[in-house]
Parts: structure tokens; sequence; C-alpha cells
């Protein structure tokens, strides 16, 4: 590993861990763009926004028409629903089902395995500290993303 700065490793971090879903039939990869569009849903009802294609584009960072299809294989696999909206009979907001909050919380469990394997003998004043670090970082990048 060479000698990056802070923000070379952040983004290098990121880009090893969305690669890591590869299986030779590609069903690993596919279940992990299913988990991410039911992720998107999930993050936009928890801060009250509604699930719209465009919403989840903006989420995802993708084009709408990809998101569009993420939501219609989310869909196909029953973890998200699409409604109406009451206001707009155009928007048609999606929405996490029962099984999409299973594969939510099955995929969670997954996260939270994979960091106690990553900081395996780091004491749980630096991982609480890690963590803390993290959540500042998601704060401030809603802020400056607006």
């Amino acid at each position: 590993m060479n000698a990056s700065g802070p923000g070379q490793l952040l983004f290098g971090f990121v880009r090893h861990w969305s690669r890591r879903s590869r299986s030779a039939d590609g069903s690993v990869a596919e279940q992990g763009r299913l988990v991410l569009a039911t992720e998107a849903v999930a993050a936009l009802a928890g801060r009250g926004e509604p699930a719209t294609v465009n919403a989840v584009a903006d989420e995802i960072g993708i084009d709408q028409s990809g998101a569009s299809r993420l939501i219609t294989s989310a869909v196909a696999a029953g973890y998200l629903t699409m409604m109406s909206s009451p206001s707009d009979g155009r928007r048609r907001p999606a929405a996490v089902t029962s099984a999409g909050h299973a594969v939510l919380a099955q995929a969670h469990a997954w996260q939270e395995r994979k960091f106690d394997e990553l900081t395996a003998g780091w004491s749980q004043q630096r991982r609480a500290e890690f963590q803390r670090a993290m959540v500042d970082l998601m704060v401030r990048s809603y802020e400056i993303d607006g």
C-alpha cells in the first residue's frame, strides 16, 4: 500500500468494497444491486423523503433509467413495492416490503460481521471513535451536497 492521502484512502476503500460482490454467475452482484436499491429506498424513507425513481437515482448516484431498472428488479424480487402518490398520480414512490426489510437485516448483519473482521484487534474505544468519525463524515457529506 502506498502513502496516499486520507481522501485517496477513503475513496480507495469505497472502490475496493464496491467490487467485492463478484461471482461466476453474477448472482452475488445482482443480489448486491437489489440490496443497494432497497437500502436507497429505506434511507430516503428514513429521512422522510418520497422514494421516487429520481430520488433513488440521486441517492445511489446513477441515472434515472438505471435507477428505474434497479427498482423494477427489486419489485420483482419482492423487496420493494410501488405506491400511488396521493398528491400526484404521475409519481409512484417505492416502499420497502417485509421481505425487503428482512434482506436489509441480513445485509446489515453481514456488514457488522465484516466490520468486526476488519477491526479485529482494535479496542472498543478505537472502534467507537472510528464510528463517530464516519458519522461525522456522513453528516458533513449531506451538508455539503445540499
